[in-house]
């Protein structure tokens, strides 16, 4: 009975697994073997002077600096729109909870020519705010606020289904025990969203690492100012310098997934608290 039982719980199981691990293999594993067995047809000293490079060097602090920045901004930004959409109804709620996602479904190339179309001197908005000392277009704000608009929607969509399932209760509660409304978003929110916020910050910054398609438009791609790592990659791709380009994006690689280790440490340790 406990058998027959089993088999129709992991029915399939053995198949399923057989293409879990044929994916993995040929999408990934693969992929990534070939990339690295590529750096390594680089000596040691080659390759330490393909990534250690002032270029190179400049490429990495951007990114990872931007992305840092951008995945902050969407922390506050997915916060708050998120807040208005579970908490409040207002007229084209609908149309304005849609809209959250078209980031996900607008080619990122698109979304760069907008934006570089909009703040550049001449722009409809560059040319109000380029006067006033914001420059928004070929600088490494540019950068930073098309990262912050590709990850946004990843930060709301963590964070909605976990503020739908807190009840206002919970914030009527404090209020009757004398709660301010920053106690009871201190004490009372936070901690039951942390997991959510950890995991909404981590999705949008992993995501802004490897942006390339609206970046390329906006940022322009100057070395040493305002070059990303993947713009770096691409041109020594162009420069036919195969080896070096791997060794570039062999590093990016082991510094991100160094940093999403950290960053899944953190959400394991926020989900042992929340228990």
């Amino acid at each position: 009975m406990a058998s027959t039982l089993n088999r129709r719980v992991l029915a399939g199981f053995r198949l399923n697994l057989g293409g879990t691990l044929l994916y993995i293999s040929v999408l990934v594993l693969i992929p990534l073997a070939a990339c690295f067995l590529k750096a390594a047809t680089l000596s040691p000293s080659a390759f330490w002077a393909a990534v250690s490079s002032d270029r190179a060097q400049s490429a990495f602090k951007l990114t990872f600096g931007a992305s840092l920045a951008a995945a902050l901004v969407d922390l506050v930004l997915g916060m708050l729109i998120a807040w208005v959409l579970v908490r409040y109804e207002f007229p084209g709620k609908t149309i304005f909870d849609s809209l959250i996602d078209l980031p996900l479904a607008l080619p990122t190339a698109v979304a760069g020519l907008v934006y570089s179309s909009l703040y550049v001197e001449n722009g409809w908005l560059g040319q109000y705010l380029v006067p006033l000392g914001f420059q928004f277009a070929y600088t490494r704000s540019a950068i930073v606020l098309v990262l912050a608009f590709v990850g946004l929607p990843l930060v709301v969509r963590t964070l909605q289904p976990v503020l739908e399932g807190i009840g206002v209760e919970l914030e009527e509660a404090a209020a009757s025990l004398g709660a301010t409304r920053w106690h009871t978003f201190r004490w009372v929110l936070v901690p039951m969203l942390l997991p959510a916020l950890v995991t909404g910050f981590a999705l949008s910054f992993a995501r802004a690492l490897g942006e390339y398609g609206s970046v390329v438009f906006v940022s322009g791609n100057m070395p040493n100012r305002t070059e990303i790592a993947p713009v770096l990659i691409v041109a020594r791709l162009e420069e036919f310098a195969y080896a070096e380009a791997t060794a570039v994006a062999v590093t990016l690689l082991l510094m991100s997934l160094s940093m999403l280790a950290v960053i899944q440490t953190l959400e394991s340790w926020t989900h042992r608290h929340e228990g």
